[in-house]
C-alpha cells in the first residue's frame, strides 16, 4: 500500500518495472515514465438548448466547479452519486470532452497536458468496444500494430502481447472470442496496456459485473498500479473488499468536490465531522449516504423527508455543506500547498486545442483495418451463407418464372420487367449498407480518438473489406437469372450487364452510407432510404409502361439512382435484338395488339439514346452520384469530435436520469 508520507505514491520496492518494458515511441510527447496528474481549479460548463426549434433558449450550466487535486501512481478512485459528475470529471481529466467548456489547468508531472494527451494515455470506456467477432489475441494484435511505432519489431510486439496476456490471466483464453462481459472488460483493459502509457483511465470498469468478476478486475488494476502506473477510474458503491485497495479517493457530487485525499483517511475525516458510522456499514455506502443527505451529524434531529422536494433539498444542503467543509479542511490546504508547488511560477499555455496523432503511416493503418474487417466477416460466415442461398434461390425462381411466362406477343415487356426486377433487388438489398458505419460507431470514436488510425484509413479500409464483398455477392448471384431466362448471351453483353449491376449496387449503397454515417441508430436512415427507393422505383416503372414521365416530373430522373441503372440494362439488352425472327413469325402474326419487333424500336419509345454514349452516360451518372455521396459520408466521419462530444453528453444525461 501507500507510504505514510505520501499516500498517493506506491513505494518503489513494491514496483517491478522489469515486468513490462517501457515504450519508446517516435512521438517526443509520449510519456514513458511514472506520471503524476494534477488539476488546478477545474471548472466545466456546457451550453444547453431547450424549447422549440424556432424559439430555442440557450443557457450555460456549470457541471464542475473549482475542483483541484493530485493523482499519482496507484489506484485513484472517483466516487459519487449517479448524477454524472464522476464520469464527467474522469472524461475531463482524460481530455475526452469538448475543451471549449473547460477552465483551469491540468498538468502532467508539473507540465501542461500535451495536446495529444488522448493518444498518450489509456482510456477504457464504460461500454466495452472490443470486437467480439475475433479472438482476444486478434484484438491485442490490432492494438499493437496501430498503437506501437513501426520501429518496434514484430518479435518485440509479440513478446509484449504475451506479457499483457499473462498479466491479465488471458493467456489461456487468448484464442477465445470475448463474448462474456468479464472477458470483454479484461480484453478492453488489455488493448490499452499494449501501448504502455503510464496513465490509464477507466469509466466505471465494474459496471454490470458480479462481485467475483469485479474483485478480479480491481485486483488486475492493483497489480498494474504496483508497477508504477497511475490508474484513475470512476466507480459506484464498491464493496469494502474492493474499497480497501484504493490509494486515493475523490468524492464528487453536483459538480463539487466533497473529499480528495488518501482513501484510508476518508472515514476518519467524516466521523471527526460528527457523522455517525456503524461498524457493520460499508465505508463506500457510508460516504454516499452522507453526500445524499441520508445521515445527519449529532447536532441535527435527522427527521425523515416526506416527499421528493424535501429529499432533493436535503441532498442539496448536504452537498453544499460538505463542499464548504472540505474547502476549509486541512486536507484541502495540504493539497493546495502541493498544487501550488507543482504549478510554480511558470506561465502556462492556455491553448485548449486537442489533437489526434498517430504513430503509424496511412498505408499501414489501411492494411490492418482491411485485414481486421475481413476477420470480422469470417465471424458471420453462417449468415453470409444463408443470404447467398436465399439470393440464389430467388434468382432461380425469377428466371424459371420468366421462362414459364414467355410470350412472343409481349416478350419485350416481359424482358424489360425482368430487368426491372433486377433493379429493384439491387436497390432493396443496398439499404442494409447504411449500418456499416453505424454498428461500429462507438468503437470508431474510441479508436480514432485514441490514435489508432486516421479517418481516411478507416473509411477506405471499411469500404474495401466490407462494402465491396457484401455488394459483390448479391450482384453476381443475381446473374443466375440471366442464364436461366436466356436473355442476351454474348460475352460482351454479359460483362456489360455484370458491370452495370455492380455500379447500380455500389451507387445505391452509397446513399444509406451518406445518411447513416452521422446517425446513432440504423432505423432512421433505413426508413428514409427505403422511402426514397420506393418512390424512385415507382417513377422508373411508370416510365417503363408510359414511355416517358410527365414533363412536370421529368426533373426527378436526375436524382433517380434506379433510373440510370435500369436505362443501362435496357440499352445493353435490347440494342440489336430482333423479336420477330422467322421461327416465331407465325406466333407473332396472331397477336391482337401492336407488337414491337426490334430492340431499337423499344429503346426509341423509352427515349433512350441508341449510341454508345446512351449506355455509358448512365454509368458516368452513377459514378458521379457514388463519388458525391461517399464524399458526404467521409465528411460526416470527419466530424468525429462533434459526434464524440454529443455522445458523451448523452451518456452523462443517461447516467443522471438513472
Amino acid at each position: 500500500m501507500s507510504s505514510n508520507n505520501d499516500p498517493i505514491v506506491i513505494p518503489m520496492a513494491e514496483r517491478r518495472h522489469s515486468d513490462l518494458p517501457e515504450t519508446n515511441t517516435s512521438d517526443p510527447e509520449t510519456l514513458t515514465k511514472e506520471a503524476v496528474l494534477s488539476f488546478h481549479n477545474i471548472s466545466y460548463r456546457e451550453t444547453v438548448q431547450s424549447g422549440f426549434p424556432l424559439r430555442q433558449q440557450t443557457r450555460v450550466i456549470e457541471r464542475l466547479s473549482s475542483i483541484s487535486g493530485i493523482m499519482g501512481p496507484g489506484l485513484n478512485a472517483i466516487m459519487g452519486p449517479q448524477d454524472g459528475s464522476r464520469s464527467l470529471l474522469l472524461d475531463v481529466l482524460a481530455a475526452r470532452r469538448d475543451p471549449s467548456g473547460l477552465s483551469g489547468d491540468i498538468l502532467v508531472n508539473g507540465k501542461p497536458r500535451p495536446a495529444n494527451f488522448k493518444c498518450t494515455s489509456g482510456y477504457v470506456p464504460q461500454n466495452d468496444v472490443v470486437m467480439h467477432t475475433v479472438t482476444v489475441r486478434d484484438n491485442l494484435e490490432f492494438s499493437a500494430a496501430l498503437r506501437l511505432p513501426m520501429t518496434i519489431t514484430r518479435d518485440e510486439k509479440r513478446r509484449r502481447i504475451n506479457e499483457v496476456l499473462e498479466l491479465l490471466h488471458l493467456d489461456k483464453e487468448q484464442n477465445t472470442k470475448p463474448r462474456s462481459k468479464e472477458l470483454r472488460k479484461r480484453t478492453s483493459i488489455a488493448v490499452e496496456l499494449i501501448a504502455e502509457h503510464p496513465i490509464l483511465f477507466l469509466d466505471d470498469p465494474t459496471t454490470d459485473l458480479d462481485l467475483t468478476t469485479t474483485t478480479y478486475v480491481i485486483s488486475v488494476l492493483r497489480r498494474m498500479s504496483m508497477k508504477g502506473k497511475t490508474i484513475i477510474f470512476s466507480i459506484n458503491q464498491p464493496q469494502y473488499s474492493i474499497f480497501r485497495f484504493f490509494d486515493s479517493l475523490t468524492l464528487v457530487a453536483s459538480g463539487k468536490l466533497m473529499f480528495h485525499g488518501p482513501a484510508r483517511d476518508a472515514l476518519e475525516y467524516f466521523t471527526s465531522a460528527g457523522y455517525q458510522y456503524e461498524s457493520h456499514n460499508n465505508p463506500a455506502d457510508f460516504f454516499l449516504d452522507v453526500i445524499n443527505g441520508g445521515l445527519c451529524d449529532t447536532e441535527e434531529d435527522g427527521h425523515e423527508a416526506g416527499n421528493y422536494e424535501e429529499l432533493f433539498e436535503r441532498k442539496y444542503q448536504a452537498t453544499k455543506k460538505l463542499a464548504n467543509m472540505y474547502a476549509q479542511s486541512r486536507l484541502h490546504s495540504d493539497t493546495r500547498a502541493r498544487l501550488d508547488q507543482l504549478l510554480g511560477q511558470q506561465q502556462l499555455d492556455r491553448n485548449s486545442a486537442v489533437e489526434t496523432t498517430c504513430v503509424t503511416p496511412f498505408w499501414h493503418q489501411l492494411m490492418w483495418i482491411t485485414y481486421q474487417s475481413f476477420k470480422n466477416i469470417r465471424g458471420f460466415l453462417l449468415v453470409t451463407a444463408k443470404q447467398a442461398v436465399i439470393t440464389a434461390t430467388l434468382a432461380a425462381l425469377v428466371g424459371i418464372a420468366f421462362q414459364i411466362l414467355k410470350n412472343g406477343c409481349i416478350e419485350v415487356y416481359i424482358r424489360a420487367g425482368l430487368l426491372y426486377l433486377l433493379t429493384i433487388f439491387q436497390c432493396i438489398t443496398s439499404v442494409s449498407a447504411g449500418e456499416l458505419f453505424v454498428i461500429d460507431r462507438d468503437r470508431f470514436l474510441h479508436e480514432h480518438t485514441s490514435g489508432y488510425y486516421r479517418v481516411s484509413s478507416y473509411f477506405f479500409g471499411k469500404l474495401l473489406a466490407e462494402l465491396i464483398p457484401r455488394r459483390l455477392l448479391p450482384s453476381t448471384i443475381v446473374l443466375i437469372t440471366y442464364f436461366i431466362a436466356g436473355v442476351k448471351t454474348s460475352m460482351s453483353s454479359f460483362f456489360a450487364m455484370l458491370f452495370t449491376v455492380m455500379m447500380l449496387a455500389y451507387s445505391a449503397s452509397s446513399l444509406p452510407l451518406s445518411i447513416g454515417a452521422g446517425e446513432n441508430a440504423v432505423a432512421v436512415p433505413t426508413l428514409f432510404v427505403t422511402i426514397y427507393f420506393v418512390f424512385m422505383l415507382f417513377f422508373s416503372g411508370l416510365s417503363l409502361y408510359s414511355g416517358s414521365l410527365l414533363p412536370q416530373l421529368s426533373w426527378i430522373q436526375y436524382f433517380n439512382i434506379p433510373h440510370y441503372g435500369f436505362k443501362a440494362l435496357l440499352h445493353n439488352e435490347f440494342l440489336g435484338q430482333n423479336f420477330c425472327s422467322e421461327h416465331n413469325i407465325e406466333e407473332v402474326s396472331r397477336c391482337h395488339n401492336y407488337v414491337i419487333c426490334t430492340g431499337e424500336e423499344f429503346l426509341t419509345i423509352q427515349g433512350i439514346d441508341l449510341s454508345s454514349w446512351g449506355f455509358w452516360e448512365n454509368h458516368l451518372a452513377l459514378a458521379c452520384i457514388m463519388i458525391i455521396l461517399l464524399t458526404i459520408t467521409y465528411v460526416q466521419l470527419l466530424q468525429v469530435k462533434t459526434l464524440e462530444y454529443c455522445m458523451l453528453v448523452r451518456l452523462t444525461h443517461k447516467n443522471h436520469e438513472t
